[in-house]
């Protein structure tokens, strides 16, 4: 298992806690700092099983300078917000959990973590 965070975000501290309460085994990946790839971030939207869009924290700064709340949602425009969240990490919703089984969750809840320590 392996958990996408930003230590200064209140949601993967908490998500952080409660894999530690479980004994969960995981490796956490500061994604700030080890920007993933393209092809990490599609990975991880399959896994999701959502668009990028859904992933996108789009009233961060860096998206509003970006215009991507006017962006089309579409299979076309899939790469370019792929692109985006790779040329800025902050825009990537957190933290995300990629569970044992190939699937992963987006843990802002305690259900979310919860269900990601399931599979």
């Amino acid at each position: 298992m392996e958990i996408w965070i930003n230590p200064a975000c209140s949601k993967c501290r908490s998500a952080l806690t409660l894999l530690d309460a479980e004994g969960a085994d995981y490796t956490v990946r500061r994604y700030l700092e080890d920007v993933p790839t393209e092809e990490e971030i599609r990975d991880v939207l399959d896994r999701l099983k959502l668009d990028p869009w859904d992933i996108t924290r789009t009233q961060e700064a860096d998206a509003k300078e970006l215009g991507m709340k006017d962006w089309p949602r579409d299979a076309a425009s899939r790469d370019r917000w792929v692109r985006a969240l790779a040329e800025h990490p902050r825009l990537i919703q957190r933290p995300i959990i990629t569970a044992d089984d190939g699937t992963a969750v987006v843990g802002r809840t305690e259900e979310a973590v919860r269900d990601a320590l399931s599979r």
